[in-house]
């Protein structure tokens, strides 16, 4: 399966992605259209596979499933959204999907009818452990397994053979429709592998090289990973270890990490794992790190290790999230291009780079990883494959390290990250690297480089038209209403009002999410038009 070795991964939370209502309002709007004009953006990213988080009809998120064979209301619908996927296929990127088979959403038919009908409904076997002598925490006259406890999420019986053809009938569904290309298996984990060899004996019959990767956050890959299983899980051990080592100023974490995965007696050298700095479900990378000026070398290790590299949607201009008790929505945010608050340029560059790198060296898609020099803050190790032979070397720290080691080799190192500058090798060979930064070496006979882009990126362009744009905003005045703030939280205003004590004007407003608490700021700086990266916007922008 070849494509998956080439892959270069952007994930999506839709939902989030889109600025959709958090609880679903039954309206149909085409918010996920504005894809469209994100193609550009993926293809400089060198992105040729999407990952979309549910965007089946729900309740709420996307994991409480409404209905598996309808796009939610508040994306689009089949139609637009088959259309999205063939615009998608005619750049060059693949999609997949999010398949959410542990659990339902309340607003399922076959737990509505239960509802209903109580116990003798014929949907009582689709459910784990319905019981009729008890009530559930929601209130119900009965009770039944939630996911983790939460009963939001009620868990499918994949025991009953009607309920798992519901399902591989879905997943037919979508890859006749929208001709995916493979699927990412929500809560892996908790899953009847019986259900995962019916499901991939489905997918393969109908697309041999559809790639199935279940999200798996610890225990032995291997149990999942098969050939009568999945294809792949989420590699969340080094997932941590990716910003862990530079907060620690310890590479010794992530080199043996990557050994005890990928080394020579590798546990998992036999698989192409899915690899990634966060996603919907953890704090953004930017916001995990301590020191912010080593993204770029916890993308470099990302993009050279064995596996297929992901970028979280948003993450590649620097954005902050950080996931709390209460809510995930900080990680979830609704993001346009040209309305990124103090991008992280230098690190797009540098991801856009490392795309092209990964594109173009084959021992970074099919080689074999082994650790050359370890040191607390300074790691050199190679990836090799047939025909050719790469050596990373990492500094986190703050002064210039000199890396010795032996390559094998007579001929020249090629530093195709820093502008092609060559080193002639003989053996073993010294090389003094930057502070905060990293080296990717091609062994070669002195004529190998790689050339990039100079044109200005997709985003870049974006911001400036809106910069232009937004010159001649003018103030307009506050009406009751829907408003949606700069940061993307959304408003009602309900009322104004004048202080008791400098009669100044104030609004009087209310959060439509969350715990729809209720706010009041001075009048004229909520009308007020500010400056953001070098754009006038509206502090709040009228919705409705």
């Amino acid at each position: 399966m070849n494509w998956i070795n080439e892959a270069v991964f952007y994930n999506i939370y839709p939902l989030g992605f889109c600025g959709a209502p958090r609880n679903n309002d039954g309206v149909l709007t085409y918010r996920l259209d504005k894809i469209y004009e994100w193609i550009e953006h993926f293809k400089e990213l060198g992105v040729n596979a999407i990952v979309f988080n549910p965007v089946f009809e729900s309740s709420r998120h996307g994991y409480d499933t409404i209905d598996y064979y309808k796009i939610d209301c508040r994306l689009g619908d089949n139609e637009s959204f088959k259309k999205i996927c063939d615009a998608l296929h005619q750049n060059g990127i693949r999609v997949l999907l999010d398949g959410v088979f542990n659990h339902v959403g309340r607003d399922f038919f076959a737990f509505k009818d239960i509802q209903q009908n109580g116990m003798s409904s014929i949907y009582c076997n689709w459910f784990h452990n319905i019981r009729f002598d008890r009530q559930s925490p929601k209130g119900d006259n009965f009770s039944y397994e939630g996911w983790a406890g939460h009963y939001d999420l009620v868990k499918l019986n994949l025991q009953n053979d009607v309920v798992c053809n519901h399902l591989l009938d879905a997943v037919k569904f979508w890859i006749d429709e929208f001709d995916i290309d493979g699927l990412r298996l929500d809560a892996a984990d908790c899953v009847d592998l019986g259900f995962f060899k019916k499901l991939r004996q489905t997918c393969k019959q109908r697309k041999e090289d559809f790639w199935l990767y279940g999200e798996i956050t610890n225990g032995d890959y291997n149990r999942w990973a098969n050939e009568q299983t999945l294809d792949s899980v989420t590699n969340y051990e080094v997932y941590k270890a990716l910003y862990s080592c530079h907060n620690d100023r310890n590479y010794f974490e992530f080199a043996h990490s990557l050994d005890r995965e990928f080394g020579q007696y590798g546990i998992y050298k036999n698989l192409f794992l899915y690899n990634f700095v966060d996603n919907h479900d953890v704090n953004r990378i930017a916001s995990n790190l301590n020191d912010e000026s080593l993204l770029k070398n916890a993308y470099t290790l990302m993009f050279t290790m064995p596996g297929a590299p992901s970028i979280y949607y948003g993450s590649e201009f620097g954005i902050h999230g950080t996931r709390t008790q209460r809510s995930d929505y900080d990680l979830r945010p609704c993001i346009n291009l040209g309305e990124i608050d103090n991008p992280n340029i230098e690190l797009l560059d540098h991801i856009k780079k490392l795309s092209k790198i990964k594109h173009s060296l084959d021992a970074l898609k099919y080689g074999s990883y082994k650790n050359e020099v370890i040191q607390l803050e300074h790691l050199c190790y190679s990836m090799k494959s047939e025909n050719q032979t790469v050596f990373i070397l990492l500094n986190q720290s703050s002064e210039v390290r000199r890396i010795g080691f032996n390559t094998g080799f007579n001929g020249v190192l090629t530093d195709v990250l820093n502008d092609n500058k060559t080193y002639n090798c003989n053996g073993y060979i010294e090389i003094d690297i930057s502070p905060k930064s990293s080296m990717i070496l091609v062994a070669n006979d002195g004529s190998f480089k790689i050339d990039f882009d100079k044109k200005a990126d997709v985003v870049i362009n974006k911001i400036k038209e809106k910069t232009v744009h937004t010159e001649e905003l003018l103030e307009e005045e506050i009406t009751l209403g829907k408003y949606r703030h700069f940061k993307g939280n959304e408003y009602e205003v309900i009322g104004f009002a004048k202080d008791s004590e400098t009669t100044q004007k104030v609004v009087i407003y209310k959060a439509l999410y969350g715990d729809k608490e209720t706010w009041v700021r001075p009048y004229e700086m909520f009308k007020e038009i500010i400056t953001r990266d070098g754009k006038k916007i509206r502090r709040f922008t009228k919705i409705d």
